[in-house]
């Protein structure tokens, strides 16, 4: 068994792993093009977050999906690029929004720099996606147009909270399908349609990519509370503690609100408190870790990653099917 791309997934099969691994490749190189300037100051900034690596998650579902037809189409690793440098630019400008320090190990742009270097370094990369994207024809265009709208908005959502009455759960569900979905959905669809796939299989590919997208969201929000820094490779609680209302507290709100226990109470009263107070940041994690709702949380990811193998089912049986399952399989994995 061999393994490629990201949290392990597995590839029994030699042709298609070496064909992945050689786009793989060739989008790295793209992306080291798409970023140099004729200012020296613009490259060093636009390739800090290229060089410091990352899971390259997307083009690897570009490059499975391009499996489909024709993977070796000329437009198959530009389209896999864009979706790299669109996401790399969001990177960029979330860090601003959160005020974060450190992205994939080295320092964010904000903190390396400035905010202002940072916010035009995103929109510089914006601007090169956008080019590459306008070599592709007008329906690329439109799709990575439509894309980009979807993720702005679930920004913009996210950032004015659910509006009165509206259950926040679903609201965050929303939130998460923009944010994380949208784009990933792209990467299914371009990896498709840029081989040549038929509109049935360009559909199903882009449907995965939302739901596998989503699940993969979720189980973050899983592993932030349930996971050690050794295993998540992150601090504990991360989220927890910039006060992000992620779904297992979001779950735990709701449990509250229907009549739960006095410790119910408790524990949201807990979290709306100062959690950059160690104490109290281990006691609300320690509380979460032991409340159903974190297992109401998780049994939300496994129904996304489920949905999103269930997608697969119409496809032919092919090596890149059994690859894409066992990326269901790796996501449910970080979820459980």
């Amino acid at each position: 068994m061999t393994v490629v791309g990201p949290f392990g997934v597995s590839v029994r099969d030699q042709a298609l792993e070496a064909d992945i691994q050689a786009g793989l490749a060739a989008v790295e190189a793209g992306l080291i093009e798409a970023t140099k300037s004729d200012v020296p100051f613009i490259t060093e900034t636009a390739q800090h977050l290229v060089r410091a690596g990352g899971k390259r998650f997307r083009p690897l579902l570009v490059m499975l999906a391009a499996q489909f037809a024709d993977p070796h189409s000329p437009r198959v690793v530009p389209a896999a690029v864009v979706v790299e440098l669109t996401h790399l630019a969001t990177l960029y400008h979330d860090d601003i929004m959160d005020e974060a320090e450190v992205r994939r190990g080295v320092p964010s742009a904000n903190a390396r720099w400035d905010n202002s270097v940072a916010v035009l370094t995103g929109d510089f990369l914006f601007a090169r996606a956008s080019s590459i994207v306008a070599g592709l024809g007008p329906e690329a265009v439109r799709i990575q147009a439509e894309a980009f709208e979807r993720l702005v908005t679930g920004q913009i959502q996210e950032t004015a909270g659910p509006p009165p009455g509206a259950d926040p759960v679903a609201h965050y569900l929303d939130v998460i399908a923009g944010k994380t979905g949208s784009l990933i959905a792209v990467s299914g669809r371009f990896g498709a349609l840029m081989a040549g796939a038929d509109e049935a299989t360009v559909d199903i590919l882009t449907q995965f990519g939302e739901r596998i997208g989503v699940a993969f969201q979720l189980a973050d929000d899983v592993l932030d509370i349930a996971s050690d820094s050794e295993e998540s490779g992150k601090t504990p609680g991360t989220d927890l503690r910039e006060g992000i209302p992620t779904l297992p507290v979001l779950r735990l709100r709701e449990h509250a609100a229907a009549g739960g226990s006095v410790e119910d109470r408790a524990l949201v009263e807990l979290l709306d408190g100062d959690l950059t107070d160690p104490g109290r940041h281990a006691e609300a994690l320690a509380g979460l870790r032991l409340h159903p709702a974190l297992a109401h949380a998780r049994g939300d990811a496994l129904r996304y990653a489920g949905a999103a193998r269930d997608t697969l089912a119409s496809l032919p049986s092919v090596p890149a099917r059994a690859a894409l399952a066992a990326l269901c399989d790796a996501v449910a994995d970080r979820a459980s």
